[in-house]
């Protein structure tokens, strides 16, 4: 059994891709702020490709700063920052590789100073972010930056030293701006409509609490461009690590699996420079906004759906699901009468070829994902990805009976909140112990939609026919229906 470490890389299984680079000629030219599963099966494989074909400056280093990134902190440690990614194609076959651009780690409540430093170190040009959806706080109804969590919070009261992610970002433009230094390009890798725009609104609000001209500043001067990210990433298990272990021989703490298929688009806005990103199959793009929604509302909301109608259904697994036709048909149809009518034409993309794509990767059952992880944080996830085709609908008369069907599911899971993750729980469940309607009125979910008398009515007769039917016969009612109605 091999322990992976920078002196034991070059002795691993040869089925195992290792750096085709020295990794000590690496320079950190990249913050990233939330090195969880995504980044690493994501950015970093990008990166390490671009590191391979000669690019030495834009090595990366990682910053956590929540409790549980001590344990990434650890892992980064002890492997100098290196793990090994497998990836699973659709047909089980299998790539593994060891990535080595993540060339430093940093736990900021260990040294908050040294995530300062590289911050303002001339040589980091881009500042990146996977701090999860419901981490910028902005408020889904108004647009305006209302954050409520413990670290952004600390930083606006006046903490002494940064804690959150907008804290380090203030202040390193800050100290830039004094220095005379250029300012870094901000890029948010988060599943957010827009999420470039919803990055500068965080960060000017951020900056405004506590200095508006600096604000102004940050307005002018900082590109933050938007970017649709997309690779399934399950959690990783010790099954994953044993997985490592068993066929290749490697002690690896930090073993990570993912599918095999990788998505990046950009907007190609980076002042201060860039990696060549278009050389490892990054799309650069003017305007990444048709992608994105393309991404959103037919990808990741598909994910809401099945998470939710599927743990009602008692399953576990994506694939399980995904291969039940049952299932696939309420996707198809969801995609195809619900989502796909409000997205406008995406460059280069045959939106129904989009949708069979998805369907095989979903079905994949290498990749092992869990519908209880796609179910996590469902307050900040369905707002983003699927009422907003709910909203469209609704304003056009267009059909509404899965996106609904999804909701009721949702509300019927949150009657039994042993079961839920959820940062909001304790606030969404006395709204389904009042009465069936009231989920409707959270607005940081629904907006002013909860006023709509066509929602209310097919949301509160969903409710009813899951808790009588449950979630199949819910699903093939629908299907019924507009076989012998197509909308």
């Amino acid at each position: 059994m091999t322990e992976l470490t920078a002196a034991t890389v070059d002795r691993l299984d040869p089925r195992v891709a290792t750096p085709a680079y020295d990794r000590s000629a690496l320079r950190v030219g990249i913050v990233h702020f939330g090195v969880g599963g995504f980044h690493r099966s994501h950015q970093q494989a990008y990166l390490d490709a671009i590191a391979a074909a000669g690019e030495t400056d834009w090595g990366v280093c990682g910053v956590g700063l929540l409790p549980q990134d001590v344990a990434a902190r650890d892992a980064a440690h002890a492997q100098d920052g290196l793990y090994v990614l497998t990836s699973s194609a659709p047909d089980g076959t299998q790539q593994s590789r060891v990535i080595g651009t993540l060339v430093r780690y940093l736990f900021a409540p260990d040294d908050p100073a040294a995530v300062l430093d590289v911050l303002t170190a001339p040589s980091t040009r881009i500042v990146s972010l996977t701090i999860t959806e419901g981490g910028y706080g902005i408020d889904d109804a108004t647009g305006e930056f209302d954050p409520d969590d413990e670290l952004t919070l600390l930083d606006l009261a006046g903490a002494d030293e940064p804690r959150s992610a907008f804290g380090y970002l203030t202040e390193a433009l800050r100290r830039r701006r004094a220095d005379g230094t250029p300012p870094f390009t901000v890029l948010s890798c988060d599943n957010v409509q827009g999420n470039g725009h919803v990055a500068r609104k965080a960060v000017v609000s951020f900056a405004r609490a506590r200095d508006p001209e600096l604000a102004d500043w940050i307005d002018a001067t900082v590109s933050f461009p938007s970017s649709m990210v997309d690779r399934i990433t399950p959690v990783p298990t010790a099954d994953t690590r044993r997985a490592v272990r068993d066929t290749y021989g490697i002690e690896d703490r930090w073993a990570l699996q993912s599918e095999s298929f990788i998505q990046w688009v950009v907007e190609d806005r980076f002042p201060t420079g860039r990696p060549d990103l278009a050389s490892v199959g990054v799309q650069l793009v003017p305007d990444v906004e048709p992608y994105e929604l393309m991404k959103l509302r037919l990808l990741n909301a598909s994910h809401q759906a099945m998470s939710h109608l599927g743990l009602l259904d008692g399953r576990t697994w994506v694939h399980d699901v995904c291969q039940d036709p049952l299932y696939v048909a309420f996707l198809r149809r969801y995609m195809a009468h619900e989502a796909m009518p409000t997205l406008s034409p995406v460059p280069g993309v045959d939106l129904p070829a989009y949708c069979d794509q998805l369907l095989e990767r979903f079905a994949g059952e290498e990749v092992r994902d869990t519908l209880a992880r796609l179910a996590v944080d469902a307050s900040d996830r369905l707002p983003k990805f699927l009422v907003p085709v709910l909203r469209h609908q609704l304003a056009v008369g267009g059909p509404i009976d899965c996106c609904v069907l999804v909701l009721a599911a949702w509300s019927r899971r949150l009657e039994g909140a042993g079961t839920i993750a959820d940062r909001r729980v304790d606030e969404l469940l006395p709204l389904v112990a009042l009465h069936p309607e009231a989920l409707l009125g959270y607005t940081p979910v629904f907006g002013d939609l909860g006023r709509d008398r066509r929602l209310v009515t097919s949301y509160v007769a969903a409710r009813a026919e899951l808790a009588k039917d449950g979630a199949r016969a819910a699903m093939r009612s629908r299907l019924d229906r507009s076989a012998s109605r197509p909308d």
